[in-house]
């Protein structure tokens, strides 16, 4: 008996994702949306959650937000940034070989060999990373070339510059990795762009839920897909202080430190499919946090904990110090090989923390108090 209890449990745990939600997950992971042109991914966002919220609104720059029970004077956010790293194309030679810079953190030593799309001014144009042949280096390793920024090169089959133009090809252009979700055994998931997309999906899904279960909010809930977060925060500073919220919720991804070649001494532990990481640190509001604590506790939700110094490096930094200040949160997801083609996250970790961020949201109200003084 014990047994069938326990089978219940765990499918009702899985059936907080839909296919329709599974299928939009994909679809919005391999959708490119580089910092700075983040426009299609947006208005996918947007499209899809549009029957969950009552009103929306873009800023100039293209941060989306979706708005529950406007109007209140008590505001909410639960946020998440849309954006994800790439690549410029900076200068094209004679022999039709394209040289980059780096658009936010972009892995130069993952690059060789990967494919990519070229997003010219005529269309998508597909290319690689070249890269020298073992056969070529392999008498010399002691001399070997290391990839660098410097020494990387896109090659589209053109074979001058001209016809890298007459493809579309300019300075300007950004580049991204090719499409790649996929589902790995025990309930992984592998992408690019995992940072911080999961993080949008993962708030459209709190709306989904609240909008399922008929859910009356007594304050406007904003939920705020930023733009350019990996290049300094710079769409929810935006967004921030035009909100002006009173209560920030901010989900992001996190290092999951359990593979080789990490030091735990300096990172801390946490790994995937142990549940949503709660981050302490001075842009952590201490009261909120336990409330969130206290939240997982009483819906048996596991959380781990991870400190994180003078700042996040999240958008969390941005909504606690706008405005008058705002109490923030971090809620973050395991992730490993960030800043990958093959970023990995777990399936548990992804529902648990939909659930979390949904049942802080129940329990939050215009009076709760967040002030360190009686």
């Amino acid at each position: 008996m014990a047994k069938a209890v326990k089978k219940t449990k765990e499918a009702k745990a899985k059936s907080i994702l839909s296919n329709e939600a599974l299928q939009f997950l994909k679809n919005y992971i391999n959708n490119p949306s580089p910092v700075g042109f983040e426009s299609s991914g947006q208005q996918m966002w947007l499209d899809y959650i549009r029957p969950f919220i009552d009103e929306e609104m873009t800023d100039p720059y293209g941060t989306a937000v979706g708005i529950i029970n406007p109007g209140q004077p008590f505001r909410v956010v639960i946020e998440a940034h849309a954006d994800e790293i790439s690549w410029f194309v900076n200068y094209i030679n004679n022999d039709g070989l394209i040289y980059l810079k780096r658009n936010g953190g972009v892995d130069h030593q993952i690059a060789p060999g990967q494919r990519v799309i070229i997003h010219g001014k005529k269309g998508p144009v597909k290319a690689v990373f070249g890269w020298p042949a073992i056969h070529t280096r392999i008498n010399n390793p002691e001399k070997e070339q290391a990839p660098k920024v410097e020494n990387l090169f896109l090659d589209c089959g053109a074979r001058s510059k001209k016809e890298i133009e007459d493809l579309g090809i300019f300075v300007g252009n950004v580049v991204t990795y090719q499409e790649g979700f996929d589902e790995l055994a025990n309930n992984y998931f592998i992408g690019r762009a995992f940072d911080n997309r999961i993080g949008g999906f993962m708030i459209a899904e709190v709306a989904r839920q609240l909008k399922a279960n008929k859910k009356k909010l007594p304050y406007s809930l904003y939920i705020v897909n930023a733009v350019q977060e990996e290049i300094g925060l710079r769409g929810a500073e935006m967004i921030a202080r035009r909100i002006k919220p009173n209560v920030a919720i901010i989900t992001d991804v996190t290092h999951d430190t359990s593979t080789p070649m990490i030091n735990k001494n300096i990172e801390g532990e946490t790994s995937c499919g142990k549940g949503p990481s709660l981050s302490l640190g001075p842009a952590v509001h201490n009261k909120l946090l336990q409330l969130v604590q206290d939240v997982a506790e009483h819906k048996s939700i596991p959380v781990q904990l991870r400190a994180v110094s003078r700042s996040t490096g999240t958008d969390t930094d941005s909504f606690a110090y706008a405005n008058d200040g705002c109490p923030s949160v971090l809620i973050s997801i395991p992730l490993r090989y960030m800043h990958t083609t093959v970023e990995m996250l777990h399936r548990n970790d992804i529902e648990q923390t939909i659930q979390l961020m949904y049942e802080t949201l129940l329990t939050i109200t215009p009076k709760t108090n967040l002030s360190y003084f009686s």
